[in-house]
């Protein structure tokens, strides 16, 4: 039969789809999808596609309105530091500049100083400051201290060029206050964060061991590289020097502290007329904690050696010394400075804490089994 195969034989021809079919097929395709792209809005006769209508926002609420502005008027004040430090080229040996880390400072005066944490710019050979107009300027160490993480820079630029910030004061504040924190976390220049003033009166440790009181305790995000940086009140003032955070990881994890500005008041001035806190001691040295204890001095700080021509030795405070058949004479014990109990050598840098040489303070001490008070007047520090 005609319509069988017979085997070996040739297949019926297929059916074919029209080439011009195909074509108005992929036509009709492309123009669905340049419609539905947008390009096409009359295309297939469906409706042109619009932008949706702006729901009007209405005025920014007062507390917005009030945070701009704190913004605007403070980020002029705050600088981004990059600090340097100085490496070898290993083919041809020449001396490099390279960005060593980054932080915070803030214009304190119409002279150029710029103030910032001391570990910001510890260890470094020099520094660049970022302005808020991103122009970048060399900075000089004018001096530090070390005891209360602050260090003075100071750039060159031309009158009118600097907006200081606006100094306030930490001894009013309350817990529950609005607080401003701008820096450069992360890098990242003129960051603000919001919060609250979460405690007062805490104590951090510096650099060196040493404590710092008065504390400002915040829940202001503080990230690395916010060092420095200004810690502001709800009027815009500075109230504290952001200058750490409790984190395991190195984040911000809702606790952050801020040198009061009080603390920086008392010492700017200091550093940049002098380079150096002019602190004023009693001219004796009194023995670390751990060695008071194995010598038998449960609380106090012993008096290991007093100092010839000072306040001490006028006063006749006695110093800890060993005979020569090796038995050891402990010193007086100081239980009291200037009011404060002294239950520790870390204690004495507190009483101290801000005075100045010449000024007289009464000490009492512990000798034998008698207290004793004696008026001792301080001298500077030496160097």
């Amino acid at each position: 039969m005609s319509d069988r195969l017979n085997s070996g034989g040739t297949p019926p021809e297929q059916p074919t789809v029209p080439a011009w079919l195909v074509s108005v097929l992929l036509l009709a395709v492309a123009g669905m999808m340049l419609q539905n792209a947008g390009y096409l809005p009359g295309f297939g006769g469906r409706a042109a596609r619009e932008s949706r209508p702006i729901t009007p926002r209405g005025d920014l609420s007062e507390d917005e309105k009030s945070t701009i502005e704190i913004f605007r008027e403070a980020s002029p004040s705050v600088v981004h530091i990059t600090t340097l430090s100085i490496r070898r080229d290993s083919l041809n040996f020449r001396a490099l500049e390279v960005p060593e880390g980054t932080g915070t400072g803030f214009i304190y005066d119409d002279a150029g100083h710029v103030v910032t944490n001391y570990h910001v710019v510890r260890n470094a050979r020099a520094a660049k400051v970022m302005l808020a107009d991103n122009s970048s300027w060399t900075a000089s160490l004018v001096g530090y201290e070390m005891d209360k993480d602050i260090a003075v820079l100071k750039i060159d630029t031309p009158p009118g060029r600097l907006k200081k910030v606006a100094i306030g004061e930490s001894s009013t504040l309350q817990v529950g206050q609005k607080v401003f924190a701008i820096g450069s976390p992360f890098g990242l220049d003129q960051t603000l964060t919001t919060g609250v003033i979460s405690g007062l009166g805490r104590e951090i440790k510096s650099m060196n061991g040493r404590s710092i009181e008065g504390v400002i305790q915040t829940d202001a995000a503080i990230n690395p590289g916010n060092s420095g940086g200004p810690l502001l009140d709800s009027a815009g003032r500075l109230i504290g020097v952001n200058t750490m955070i409790v984190s395991e990881s190195g984040a911000f994890s809702g606790i952050g502290f801020a040198v009061p500005v009080d603390i920086v008041n008392q010492v700017v001035p200091q550093l940049i007329k002098s380079g150096r806190i002019e602190q004023g001691v009693p001219g004796f040295k009194v023995f670390d904690d751990l060695i008071s204890r194995r010598l038998g001095v449960a609380q106090g700080a012993l008096v290991e050696r007093v100092f010839e021509g000072t306040g001490a030795e006028a006063a006749g405070i006695q110093g800890t010394y060993r005979d020569v058949d090796g038995t050891i004479y402990l010193g007086d014990i100081i239980i009291e400075v200037a009011g404060r109990p002294i239950r520790s050598a870390n204690d004495m840098a507190k009483a101290l804490d801000g005075k100045k040489p010449g000024d007289e303070v009464s000490i009492l001490l512990l000798r034998g089994s008698s207290q004793i008070r004696v008026k001792v007047v301080l001298q500077a520090a030496r160097r």
